[in-house]
């Protein structure tokens, strides 16, 4: 695979993508890079000889076929969306006393962080920021980005929130964790060693740095975060890519990135006929207000993770025994993730509760389209799972 120049250094950068300023900044280095095969990209990720994230395959556009279910699953769920918004929108103004700094992680996560902003500053009159960053599972969070807030932003980490659309195993809320723990521990031992070479270093009191490690989600599937709800619904902008999240792809950390950088992105100006980021951000607002309007008052209590994380645990543990999987990475529950693979992955199958409710018609399209199995299972406790196809050894 060849890389290419980057478009512009991301070094005390921010970009707003396809977004409005107002909606989001972007801590990203945009670049250019050579599309890997999905197939080739495969093989290299399961042999271990490549990470994912240093490889994207070629994303397009939607069909005409596929907006058409985009348009219906916005449909059917816009009010279901609207309503979690609120919830979470509620719960994040009842943790935080003042200023409130979105950190949405890229890019599920910046269409759910943009609307929180507007709904945080408009209905609840917080004053709010919201930026996006990268965290990669076996990787960790960008530190180099949240330097960025804390230092040269001057944001008070206490006013720091993190932000997802949903999640699925759990595995980027307990990436999320470890590396804010590392994080944390890393600046406390800088500041003793700094404080340590100053002659007032008896007078000097080093705070210790107060991030929240929690993932803040519309619905927690694995019961790792904090989240209003714990069901597997469709999320309309789980089931599309870049032009539902300001042109950006999924984040990059491979030898384009410097040590001063940010990860990275690819950003897809060729799509802009088709962008609809802002329009999603203005339409969920407008169904935010026709809640307020309609009467619906946000429920300010976060959901109980342990039957949602009990009952992740479990399914995992059947799905490994039942089709011999030793790798979990291959296996991804909810209507997100199992979107996600058919998407950008090789699929080995899909399974679904029941093949019949519009929730799931993308997938079936998808899937159809693919050539890939469906199995219907009465008993899965979400919509969907995807299994990715395990690669024979080379």
């Amino acid at each position: 695979m060849r890389s290419q120049p980057k478009q512009q250094p991301a070094q005390g950068a921010c970009f707003h993508g396809s977004y409005r300023p107002e909606d989001v900044h972007f801590l990203l280095t945009p670049i250019q890079l050579e599309p890997t095969p999905v197939a080739e990209k495969e093989r290299l990720i399961q042999s271990g000889q490549r990470h994912y994230s240093e490889m994207l395959s070629r994303e397009s556009l939607p069909s005409p076929r596929y907006m058409t279910l985009f348009e219906q699953a916005w449909a059917m769920n816009r009010a279901r969306m609207a309503q979690g918004l609120l919830d979470l929108a509620v719960i994040i103004a009842n943790q935080r006393p003042g200023a409130i700094t979105l950190l949405s992680l890229a890019r599920a996560g910046t269409p759910v962080g943009a609307v929180l902003k507007h709904t945080l500053t408009d209905l609840f009159a917080r004053p709010t920021t919201h930026y996006s960053l990268s965290i990669i599972r076996d990787r960790g969070i960008d530190q180099q980005a949240l330097r960025y807030v804390l230092e040269q932003a001057g944001h008070d980490p206490a006013s720091i929130v993190f932000i997802d659309g949903w999640t699925g195993k759990g595995v980027i809320a307990r990436t999320l964790r470890r590396a804010i723990t590392d994080f944390t521990e890393h600046r406390r031992q800088g500041e003793e060693e700094a404080d340590a070479n100053t002659e007032d270093r008896r007078q000097r009191r080093f705070p210790s740095l107060c991030l929240d490690p929690n993932l803040y989600a519309l619905t927690d599937l694995a019961g790792v975060g904090i989240a209003p709800s714990d069901a597997d619904y469709l999320i309309p902008s789980s089931i599309m890519n870049a032009t539902l999240s300001g042109l950006v792809s999924r984040s990059i950390l491979n030898e384009q990135i410097g040590p001063q950088d940010f990860h990275g992105c690819v950003y897809y100006a060729d799509f802009a006929p088709q962008d609809r980021s802002v329009w999603f951000v203005e339409a969920l607002r407008e169904a935010i207000r026709e809640q307020i309007d309609a009467g619906y008052r946000p429920n300010p209590n976060p959901i109980d993770p342990t039957p949602a994380r009990t009952r992740s645990q479990r399914l995992i543990a059947e799905l490994k025994s039942r089709f011999a999987i030793r790798d979990e990475n291959l296996i991804k529950p909810g209507i997100g993730e199992a979107t996600r693979v058919l998407l950008r992955r090789v699929p080995e199958l899909l399974i679904l509760r029941d093949a019949e409710p519009p929730e799931v018609a993308h997938l079936r399209q998808l899937a159809d389209e693919k050539g890939v199995r469906c199995e219907v299972d009465p008993s899965l406790p979400y919509q969907a799972v995807a299994l990715i196809q395990a690669c024979q050894p080379s």
